[in-house]
């Protein structure tokens, strides 16, 4: 049931006609080379790409950043951090989308490719906080204090066994930042500029009618989520063994 509208997606774009309905009479490949050679196609699939590439750096710094001070029982109110930390997992797209714009234009930033980059980061901030959490209350505490008896001093002792440690699930969650960071769509909507991202391409050409050309981008982008899901998926699972 649930794979049925994914499985009638993929077989309309190998439709050959400029229309989507049934029967599907014959098949063909050239809406695929169609949209291989479409310069706004891969013009957009760049621009997501290096919007998530910096979405996923920044929030990767900050939410390891998070989750060691969360993860200190010496700080008072790490719990309440934590909390706040991952509150804008669970705001809705919507609010959260209309809070951003509302202060990019209190700090006077104005929409494009900057404003997309902290909206998406704000949303993607949570996901790498609960990867290095998760992995963090499993780490032994004496291998730091191995580290320090052999002369480490707190930089060494994370970037030689610390950060190591989260590496699997640092991995799973920039992953995961990154797949947000692409398929964001809200946000990117009310923060973004002239210049599209895949999500508003792909909006752009469905309010102008439903093709097979379509169907055929939304394939490529959901075969490429999947690989990339279902790796981060592995990751997440070895980070907790």
């Amino acid at each position: 049931y649930l794979c049925v509208p994914l499985a009638l997606l993929m077989a309309m774009s190998f439709k050959d006609s400029n229309f989507i309905s049934f029967p599907i009479d014959s098949f063909t490949l050239k809406w695929y080379a169609s949209v291989i050679q479409d310069k706004q196609f891969l013009g957009a699939v760049g621009y997501s790409l290096m919007i998530a590439a910096i979405v996923t750096l920044v929030a990767t710094v900050i939410g390891v950043w998070i989750a060691l001070i969360a993860a200190n029982e010496a700080i008072w109110g790490r719990a309440i951090i934590f909390a706040l930390a991952c509150l804008p997992a669970v705001v809705p797209g919507m609010i959260e989308a209309i809070a951003m714009r509302i202060f990019i234009r209190l700090i006077h930033v104005p929409t494009g490719t900057f404003a997309i980059i902290l909206g998406h980061t704000v949303h993607a901030v949570p996901f790498v906080v609960i990867m290095a959490m998760t992995r963090l209350r499993s780490m032994p505490a004496n291998l730091i204090d191995a580290a320090r008896d052999l002369g480490a001093d707190n930089f060494i002792a994370f970037f030689r066994v610390t950060l190591p440690y989260l590496g699997p699930a640092l991995v799973g969650g920039m992953i995961f930042c990154a797949l947000t960071s692409i398929d964001d769509f809200v946000r990117t909507f009310f923060l973004g500029g002239y210049q599209t991202t895949l999500p508003m391409l792909i909006f752009a050409k469905i309010s102008g009618g439903m093709s097979p050309e379509i169907n055929a981008m939304a394939t490529l982008v959901l075969i490429a989520t999947a690989a990339i899901g279902l790796y981060a998926e592995r990751r997440v699972r070895r980070a907790r063994n």
